[in-house]
């Protein structure tokens, strides 16, 4: 069969490790002209790399690459030949106890803490996806019809999904991905995917609070729970309760935030699905600290605390890294513009205006954000042209004082200074610890 893998990052070359065999012709399609490449491979590779994909038996797009762009360079049927690692793991995966979590934040934190219960709870659990590790590498750890599965879903691995999971779970979801997506209707319709194959004796989860995570978990055929409120997982008198049990007080939490109470309740509402084992979920909760560049703390510095949140590359995340880190506090927002709305997070930061000692606006939105806080009259701000993370972390550090924090929550993509978030967030916790 002759097979094309469309981009080959991560999703590719797990797809190329799947689909090689002497049966097959692979063919690697990639914008790069200067990805490497197996040895046994073609390439099509530049400008062109998405032309004359008739002549393929079967197309396996990656998740930077829009459908639309595959009809674009050929023709609206072409789609009828093309899969996904998402979709061909659904199809063969020997295991039904899925379970899916998307929505515009907290995806990893809520897909983890899942993971980590049903873990608790004596289940041999693969956790993938979007979260790092491709769906189809996890069959490589022999992944069988007893065994649970959690995946963190993106928008770009659920616009074309053509299955749902046993336990869907919607998260909040905001304004994303614009930039990619044609409108905001699409983007619902991509999330809606996770919903709409699911069957009457399916579970779909949703965030109470949250009109889109509604409309959007309504498109499932099985029973929908709303977490955030009863029957699921909800905080009441200071404390995380499901089923009239009380887990634990949320001054017990390790995760910083208000924004990580819902993803601990839509993880509880995931997870009591299977087990009710209230002391397990109990320490698990109190013991999670959360994952790296998700508001983590770094150290202190004579007095000063850093937290890197760089996995916060949309406004709704620098809000709500505002909130969570208590105090004094020096933020340093901007990065790569995907021409997001900004409007909300200009009012946030002027109602945050007392525990702001200075925000510092880097990246190629630091004009356009500065124009936004001028407009809702907010000035404590300086932007910096630096493009080295020493040299704003250093300028950050001018206006710390002893007790306040210096928080790296940039609201933005990292790609105009930064190879990916992780990258970006591993160069200021590196600046940091030479302090």
């Amino acid at each position: 069969m002759k097979i094309a893998i469309v981009g080959y990052g991560k999703e590719g070359q797990s797809a190329y490790n799947y689909w090689q065999s002497d049966t097959n012709q692979l063919t690697i399609c990639d914008q790069n002209l200067y990805v490497h490449l197996p040895d046994d491979v073609q390439g099509q590779l530049g400008l062109e790399y998405l032309h004359g994909l008739d002549q393929f038996d079967l197309i396996v797009r990656s998740p930077s690459v829009h459908p639309r762009d595959i009809v674009k360079a050929n023709s609206e049927t072409i789609l009828s030949k093309v899969t996904t690692v998402t979709n061909e793991f659904f199809r063969v995966c020997p295991s039904k106890n899925i379970i899916g979590v998307s929505g515009t934040k907290g995806k990893g934190t809520t897909s983890t803490l899942i993971a980590k219960i049903l873990e608790a709870n004596g289940k041999k659990v693969h956790l993938g996806g979007n979260i790092g590790i491709p769906t189809l590498d996890l069959l490589i750890d022999h992944t069988n019809s007893s065994d649970y599965v959690v995946l963190e879903l993106s928008n770009f691995q659920l616009v074309d999904l053509n299955y749902s999971p046993h336990i869907a779970v919607c998260l909040i979801v905001v304004p994303e991905h614009l930039n990619w997506h044609t409108d905001m209707a699409e983007y619902i319709a991509a999330k809606q995917h996770l919903f709409s194959h699911q069957q009457p004796s399916d579970i779909a989860i949703y965030f109470a609070d949250n009109d889109i995570s509604r409309q959007i978990a309504s498109s499932s055929a099985g029973q929908t729970i709303p977490y955030f409120a009863e029957p699921g997982a909800l905080v009441k008198d200071g404390y995380v309760t499901i089923d009239g049990h009380s887990l634990c007080r949320t001054a017990e939490l390790q995760l910083l935030g208000r924004h990580n109470w819902q993803n601990v309740c839509a993880a509880v509402t995931a997870a009591w699905q299977i087990s009710h084992d209230v002391e397990s979920i109990r320490q698990l909760l109190i013991n999670f600290t959360g994952l790296e560049h998700r508001l983590e703390f770094v150290r202190e510095v004579e007095g000063v605390k850093f937290y890197n949140d760089s996995f916060a590359s949309a406004p709704d995340a620098a809000i709500a890294a505002m909130e969570a880190v208590s105090g004094s506090k020096i933020m340093i927002m901007g990065g790569f513009d995907r021409h997001l709305p900004l409007e909300h997070l200009a009012k946030a930061t002027k109602s945050h205006e007392a525990e702001l000692r200075k925000v510092i606006l880097i990246g190629e939105s630091a004009e356009r954000l500065a124009k936004e806080f001028s407009k809702a009259c907010f000035n404590n701000f300086e932007i910096t042209t630096a493009q080295d993370l020493s040299v704003i972390i250093a300028k950050a550090r001018s206006f710390a004082q002893k007790g306040d924090s210096v928080v790296l929550s940039p609201g933005f993509a990292s790609f105009d200074m930064f190879k990916n978030f992780e990258d970006r967030g591993q160069q200021y916790k590196a600046v940091v610890e030479q302090l």
